[in-house]
């Protein structure tokens, strides 16, 4: 593990994934990865219950981590990894709420029924329940949460290790952190907030459908049954 990103979810983390594979620190895990491979939330589950977790095992094909669940235990990764680089990805603190909100807070509540329950319950448990105490509509004690760990993760690495990074400032601040150079290419700015929006417009359609489907194999049923049933619901009406 050479990077490990302290800072939340929705701070373009998607974009710095991109960026350190290019730059040659990927595999990067992210909560993208998490939640295709559902084998690991129990491990996550454990560790947010307070369970020693073997790390080193768990990361062993991964150079560095971003986003959410990684970052809620950039403590016990860096007691893990004591020579790895730290970064805290941030963003305009409003935008980060709004951006949040709308995407990874909503698509709880639009998720059907034959989602995986295991990935809602670490989403509830490590983000909503328990970073920001079942309150996150309370966009204030959101905000304050979110400056504090931004000032914990400041008081705990050491400055040499650590960079606070925005996205927006590209290749040159994260390449001069990492002792690589800048490559020619494009940073990979990549539109997460879109992407999440086309996610939650497919859930809700594929539920739609799904709920269409089932009431019409209802239909069919009785419709194609004995008609005798009809004088039976006749009667009893």
């Amino acid at each position: 593990m050479k990077i490990i990103g302290a800072g939340f979810g929705r701070t373009g983390t998607m974009s710095i994934k991109a960026a350190l594979e290019e730059l040659g620190f990927g595999p990067c895990y992210h909560m993208k990865i998490a939640l295709t491979r559902p084998w690991h939330i129990p491990f996550w589950l454990a560790a947010i219950n307070g369970k020693p977790r073997n790390w080193k095992r768990f990361f062993r094909k991964y150079n560095s981590t971003v986003d959410w669940p990684a970052c809620e235990f950039y403590k016990d990764l860096l007691k893990t990894y004591p020579d790895t680089k730290i970064l805290l990805n941030i963003r305009d603190p409003d935008k980060w709420y709004e951006s949040s909100f709308k995407t990874i807070y909503r698509i709880q509540y639009v998720t059907p029924y034959w989602f995986p329950q295991l990935l809602l319950i670490m989403q509830e448990r490590l983000i909503w329940k328990g970073r920001f105490r079942d309150d996150f509509k309370n966009k204030e004690l959101a905000l304050s949460l979110l400056e504090q760990h931004h000032q914990e993760v400041k008081n705990i690495v050491p400055p040499e290790k650590l960079l606070v990074y925005d996205v927006k400032q590209g290749w040159e601040p994260l390449c001069r952190f990492l002792d690589v150079p800048v490559p020619d290419t494009p940073f990979p700015h990549l539109n997460e907030s879109r992407q999440y929006e086309k996610v939650i417009l497919l859930v809700q359609i594929v539920g739609w459908l799904i709920t269409l489907a089932g009431i019409a194999g209802i239909v069919w049923i009785v419709w194609n049954l004995d008609f005798g049933i009809w004088d039976f619901i006749h009667g009893i009406i």
